[in-house]
């Protein structure tokens, strides 16, 4: 299987990768046909999981290796990684500010540029939103991989990342069918506007590994951005909506972060 990857061009890789991470999307939105709702409890550990996977992937997949490369071109590592992140941040924040969307939870406010979108579009808006970064993660990884001196070990170290984030979206898919369900969409719609929030990964993965690979001077800020980018979305919209509604007594949010962060270091530390 990894033989096959590699002797595949950097694009196509990412698209498998992408797929991948899309399908476990598309699975998680396919609980809705089981069930209806969703405990809150299971919703925070739920989301407390994808935080932990995608702050563990940012810094052991992009920001480390966006500092090793660009040690090897001869740039400022901390500039250029510093660069990068903040670039990653400001992009999801401007997106923030004109995509309509609406998070879940108890205070559904209307963000981005006034719309007239349904209520469901805009719920979907706000998980496609976030799943710009993973996708483009992994396009990145793959994009680097090539670039290495040996590609089997890039190419390894680019599946811990669609594993990683392909693991932490079979919840996110859930996390979106179910309450969407609750909304009173029927499961089939519920379903189908719950994995059509994952399409934009692999669209996200195919553009990052093809600048990557034909611009390479870009590929350490393009690492450091996709991070960036990831923690953004972590920390403006994961947690918070992870910590709604729980009490001081309630740590399934945290317990999941933890977990989530585990998982995603041993696959990368073992297969990077």
């Amino acid at each position: 299987m990894i033989n096959w990857l590699v002797s595949l061009d950097a694009w196509q890789q990412a698209l498998v990768g992408t797929l991948f991470t899309y399908g476990m999307t598309a699975l998680g939105a396919a609980l809705v046909f089981f069930f209806k709702d969703i405990k809150k409890d299971i919703l925070n550990l739920m989301l407390g999981f994808a935080s932990g996977v995608m702050i563990a992937a940012s810094f052991w997949s992009l920001l480390d290796p966006a500092i090793e490369q660009a040690e090897a071109n001869g740039s400022i590592p901390w500039l250029v990684a510093g660069i990068g992140f903040a670039a990653g941040g400001l992009f999801l924040y401007a997106a923030d500010r004109v995509i309509p969307h609406m998070h879940f939870g108890p205070n559904q406010e209307v963000e981005g540029m006034p719309s007239h979108l349904k209520r469901t579009i805009l719920l979907v808006f706000s998980i496609t939103l976030h799943n710009i970064p993973e996708g483009l993660a992994v396009g990145v990884a793959f994009g680097a991989a090539n670039q290495m001196v040996n590609p089997t070990a890039g190419v390894l170290a680019a599946v811990s990342v669609a594993i990683g984030i392909g693991i932490q979206n079979f919840p996110e898919g859930a996390a979106v069918s179910i309450p969407l369900r609750q909304e009173g969409l029927s499961r089939w719609k519920a379903f189908l506007y719950g994995q059509a929030s994952g399409i934009v990964e692999p669209i996200a993965g195919v553009l990052g590994a093809i600048l990557v690979t034909k611009l390479t001077s870009v590929l350490p800020y393009a690492l450091a951005f996709a991070a960036g980018a990831m923690i953004y979305v972590v920390v403006e919209e994961l947690i918070p909506e992870a910590q709604q509604n729980s009490s001081s007594k309630n740590h399934h949010a945290v317990f999941g972060v933890m977990v989530g962060f585990i998982i995603m270091m041993v696959l990368d530390v073992a297969l990077g």
